[in-house]
């Protein structure tokens, strides 16, 4: 990529995750940490990669992304609504009675979302089926997916690993959010799930590890995935749990806390100064 579209991606990044921590600073409770983390990959996909249709969120003949990790829906509405799938009122709405944002991805509820997710470890499974299904109906687009490193203790996962190998699904790109902390700890004390390098290239995917806060790694993971003829991809994504947000980034209690929405502002205009994600890396 040109050094004037990284500009932009990181621009574009930063307005998303102000979005992300001002809605869940409105709500004042969320899932922050693993919704942070995933910025970045979101804003590339939806920016560069994926073929979607706002006006047309059922579309057929379109990519798709199921986010396992469902918790992190809040970060995926914020680039949504961006993109014009609803209005980005409705972020103000997160979790509220009646509202068309719950705090884990619903495809009932919101247009854009792909699959309903919450439940750790079923991500993938879905992930599968919806691969299958578009080889099946001749649909030459891809699905991608993404899990969370805890969510990797999950042995559905493996199952999944083992039969997206076996199918050859070569139209299904992943990502690890490998943010190294879990709802409980760190990932490494909880049910360490290290080398996910040799265990996804053991159950037969083409494997790479990025840092999942640069555009240009993660780019060229993408662009390599996409070349791939006989295997899924897993592109390994180091990231910071709650990057960007100073009262959560590498908090251990940063899965699900609370949020005052002035802490939540104060967050926002921080990283209006320069260099601010810089500073965390």
């Amino acid at each position: 990529m040109e050094i004037e579209e990284v500009k932009q991606l990181q621009a574009k990044a930063k307005e998303i995750r102000k979005m992300t921590i001002d809605a869940i600073g409105y709500l004042g409770v969320g899932h922050i940490g693993g919704a942070l983390s995933v910025v970045e990959i979101l804003t590339l996909l939806y920016e560069k990669h994926m073929d979607v249709s706002p006006e047309n969120p059922r579309k057929k003949h379109r990519d798709k992304l199921v986010i396992s990790k469902g918790h992190a829906g809040p970060a995926l509405y914020s680039i949504l609504a961006d993109k014009g799938f609803f209005p980005k009122e409705w972020l103000h709405t997160l979790n509220a009675g009646g509202t068309n944002l719950p705090s884990h991805c619903d495809m009932n509820r919101t247009p854009g979302i792909d699959m309903s997710t919450g439940s750790l470890g079923q991500g993938i499974s879905a992930a599968i089926g919806i691969a299958l299904a578009n080889r099946l109906d001749g649909i030459d687009k891809k699905v991608y997916l993404i899990i969370g490193d805890g969510e990797s203790n999950e042995g559905q996962i493996w199952e999944g690993a083992m039969a997206a190998a076996h199918f050859r699904l070569n139209n299904m790109i992943a990502f690890t959010d490998y943010n190294k902390m879990q709802i409980d700890g760190y990932v490494h004390e909880i049910m360490n799930v290290e080398d996910l390098n040799a265990k996804w290239n053991a159950f037969g995917w083409f494997v790479q590890r990025v840092n999942g806060h640069d555009f240009q790694d993660m780019n060229m993971a993408i662009e390599r995935a996409q070349k791939e003829l006989y295997r899924p991809s897993m592109i390994i994504l180091d990231t910071i749990k709650g990057k960007g947000a100073f009262f959560a980034e590498r908090n251990l209690a940063n899965h699900n806390m609370n949020v005052n929405y002035e802490t939540a502002q104060e967050a926002c205009r921080l990283l209006d100064t320069p260099d601010a994600l810089e500073k965390s890396l």
